[in-house]
C-alpha cells in the first residue's frame, strides 16, 4: 500500500524533467557539461552555476517526440538571464524548425521562476520576448504545456509566458501573478497588499483561487503520476485553452466588474462564475468610458501619437489606450499608444502604466487590424509608440490576471507579426519592464529616440537596489561592467535589438521637422520588416548583436548541434 506520494515540487529541475519523460528516453542537451555559464554574474561577484538553472531534454512524451524545460528555482530564484533564457527560447525555436519540417515534438515548459534575472536586466528581458514569440509560433502545430508546481512560483516576464501557453497545469501550492507580492508591497505599501499574509497571497494568486477563476486548465494535486498524467492527457486530446486570444472573453467580463465596492478573492470566483454561466448576456468591450479630452495628461506617448496621426481620427474610447489609423508614405498604418489617464477606475493605471485594461485593449485593436486585412495581401503596418512607465503595481490588478493581460497584449503583436503585418515599435519615452513587453518587443523592427529620458529596464532602480540589496550607486556601477543593467537607450542599443537610433529629435515638443524624420525612419523599417522573416531572429544578426548578445547566439548553435 502507497502511504506518501511522489512529490513533484520537491525535485529539482533535472529530475521533474526525467518525471515526466518516457522512461529511458530522458537526453539533456547544453548541459553542465558544456560548462555554458552565464558570463555576467562572476564580474558581479556572484558564483555562476554550468547549466544557468534551466535543464533542457529531448526524449519523447507517451511515445512521440518531446522537449521539456525546466526552471530549478533554487538557482537565483529561477531568474531568467542571457544564457537561461537563450536555452529556453533557442529550444522552442528548434521545436517550431521541427513543425515546419513536419516532425510533431511536444513542448512542456516547467514554470518556477520570479522573472528576469536583475542582475542581467535587459538580457532577461530581450529574452523573455523571444521565449513568447516562439511559444506563439509553436502553439500553431501543437500544444504548448506549461507547469506551475510551487516553491518559487511563476512571476514577472515568465508569468506572461505562462498566460501564453495552450493549457497550464498548477498544484495548490503553486502562484502565478506578473508582480509578486513583496514587489507590490514595496512600489505600492502594505495597504495595497501585506506580502506576509500568507492567506491573503495565496487566495489572491495561488492555485486553487487561479483554477477557480479560469486562469489554469487543471488544478492537480502534487504528485508526479498525477501531472504526468494531466500532460498526457493534454496531448492526447490535443487541448488547446489559450485565454491570450480570447480577447472579448475576457474584455467584457473585465468591463462588467464594478470596482467601486469591495473585491475580495471569494467575490471575484462568484462574478467569474456568473459570468461564465451568462456571457452572451454581457456587452462586448464596455470597459471605459470616453474622457473629456480638456482632461488630458501630457506624456511623450500622447503627444507622439498625435503628432504621427496627424489630421487621422483618434479612438479614445479606452482613454488610457489610443489608436489611429493614418497614412504613411503610402503606408496604411495603425497607430497605438498607452497614455496616463486621470480617471482610470483601476488607480494603479493612472500614469500610463500597462494595467488589466491597457492589456487587453491593446490586444482588441490589434486583432481587429489582423482581421480587417486577413484577406488582403498587403497588410498594414502597426507602430507600437512606447512610453511606459512600468506595468501597474496593485492588488486588484494581480486578482483580476494581469499577466493574462499581458499575454493578450503580446499574443496579438505576435499573431500580427505572423500574419504579415509590419509591426514597429518606436521608443520615446520609458520602456520598462512587463510594460514594453507587452507594448513594443514584439516588434519586428525597433526603433528609438536618442535621448536621454528614453529609458529601457526590467525595474525602477529604487525596486531594483531593494531587491538585489544594492545601494543605487553600487548598481549604477555595475551597468559599467554589465550595460544590460543600464537604463539608457543608448546601452541598450549595444544589445543589437534596435534597427534605428535617432538623433537630433525634440522629443516633448517635436516641430515639423522632426516629426519627418520621424516618419522617414519608420516608413524605412516598415519596408524593411516587410520584405524579411516574420521571427525576431534580426535582433541576433546584427554587428552589435554578434558582440553584445554573443552568448545568445553560441548557445543557439549549441543546442541546434546537439537537438537530434
Amino acid at each position: 500500500m502507497k502511504l506518501l506520494k511522489d512529490s513533484f515540487v520537491e525535485l529539482n529541475a533535472r529530475n521533474r524533467v526525467k518525471a515526466i519523460l518516457d522512461k529511458g528516453t530522458f537526453r539533456e542537451i547544453v548541459g553542465p557539461f558544456d560548462r555554458l555559464e552565464s558570463p555576467h554574474l562572476a564580474p558581479q561577484g556572484i558564483v555562476p552555476q554550468s547549466d544557468d538553472g534551466v535543464i533542457v531534454a529531448r526524449g519523447k512524451i507517451d511515445g512521440e517526440p518531446a522537449v521539456v524545460i525546466s526552471i530549478e528555482g533554487n538557482f537565483q530564484g529561477g531568474g531568467i538571464g542571457e544564457v537561461s533564457g537563450a536555452k529556453i527560447a533557442g529550444a522552442l525555436e528548434l521545436a517550431v524548425r521541427d513543425q515546419e519540417n513536419g516532425t510533431r515534438t511536444r513542448p512542456v515548459i516547467i514554470f518556477d521562476t520570479g522573472g528576469v534575472r536583475l542582475q542581467e536586466a535587459n538580457y532577461g528581458l530581450l529574452s523573455i520576448a523571444e521565449i513568447g514569440a516562439a511559444i506563439v509560433a509553436l502553439r500553431q502545430y501543437v500544444p504548448v504545456v506549461g507547469v506551475i508546481p510551487g516553491k518559487i512560483g511563476c512571476f514577472g516576464g515568465m508569468s506572461i509566458a505562462a498566460g501564453l501557453c495552450s493549457a497550464l497545469i498548477m498544484t495548490r501550492e503553486g502562484r502565478i501573478g506578473l508582480n509578486g507580492p513583496e514587489v507590490i508591497e514595496q512600489e505600492a505599501g502594505i495597504e495595497e497588499l501585506d506580502s506576509s499574509d500568507r492567506r491573503l497571497v495565496w487566495g489572491t494568486i495561488g492555485g486553487e483561487q487561479r483554477f477557480a477563476t479560469g486562469f489554469v486548465n487543471e488544478l492537480v494535486e502534487d504528485d508526479i503520476s498525477v501531472i504526468k498524467g494531466a500532460i498526457h492527457r493534454i496531448f492526447r486530446e490535443n487541448i488547446s485553452n489559450t485565454r491570450s486570444s480570447q480577447v472579448d472573453v475576457y474584455s467584457s467580463f473585465i468591463g462588467s466588474i464594478d470596482l467601486s465596492q469591495p473585491l475580495t478573492p471569494k467575490k471575484f470566483r462568484e462574478l467569474w462564475q456568473q459570468y461564465i454561466a451568462r456571457k452572451d448576456e454581457y456587452s462586448l468591450f464596455s470597459m471605459q468610458v470616453e474622457t473629456d479630452k480638456d482632461d488630458e495628461a501630457t506624456s511623450r506617448g500622447r503627444t507622439w501619437l498625435y503628432a504621427l496621426a496627424r489630421a487621422a481620427e483618434i479612438n479614445r474610447k479606452v482613454p488610457s489606450v489610443l489608436c489611429a489609423d493614418a497614412i504613411l508614405g503610402g503606408e496604411e498604418v495603425r497607430y497605438i499608444a498607452v497614455v496616463p489617464n486621470r480617471k482610470n477606475r483601476f488607480y494603479r493605471a493612472r500614469h500610463g502604466e500597462v494595467g488589466i485594461e491597457e492589456g487587453w485593449t491593446i490586444a482588441k485593436y490589434v486583432r481587429e487590424a489582423v482581421e480587417a486585412d486577413r484577406k488582403n495581401k498587403k497588410k498594414r503596418a502597426i507602430v507600437a509608440i512606447v512610453d511606459v512607465p512600468s506595468q501597474a503595481y496593485g492588488y486588484h490588478e494581480e486578482l483580476l490576471g494581469l499577466h493574462q493581460a499581458c499575454a493578450a497584449a503580446i499574443d496579438a503583436y505576435a499573431t500580427a507579426r505572423l500574419a504579415g503585418h509590419p509591426v514597429i515599435a518606436l521608443l520615446v519615452g520609458n520602456a520598462i519592464s512587463g510594460a514594453f513587453l507587452a507594448h513594443g518587443l514584439q516588434a519586428n523592427r525597433i526603433v528609438a529616440l536618442n535621448d536621454d529620458h528614453v529609458h529601457v529596464h526590467v525595474m525602477s532602480k529604487k525596486s531594483a537596489a531593494r531587491i538585489t540589496r544594492r545601494t543605487i550607486e553600487e548598481l549604477e556601477e555595475a551597468t559599467k561592467k554589465i550595460p544590460a543593467m543600464a537604463y539608457d537607450v543608448r546601452s541598450f542599443a549595444t544589445l543589437g535589438a534596435l534597427h534605428a537610433l535617432i538623433d537630433g529629435i525634440n522629443a516633448d515638443t517635436p516641430i515639423e521637422e522632426d516629426i519627418d524624420n520621424v516618419c522617414n525612419t519608420l516608413l524605412e523599417a516598415i519596408q524593411t520588416a516587410r520584405s524579411a522573416p516574420r521571427d525576431l531572429h534580426s535582433r541576433l544578426t546584427s554587428d552589435q548583436a554578434k558582440k553584445g548578445r554573443d552568448a545568445s547566439i553560441l548557445i543557439r548553435k549549441k543546442l541546434a548541434e546537439q537537438w537530434n
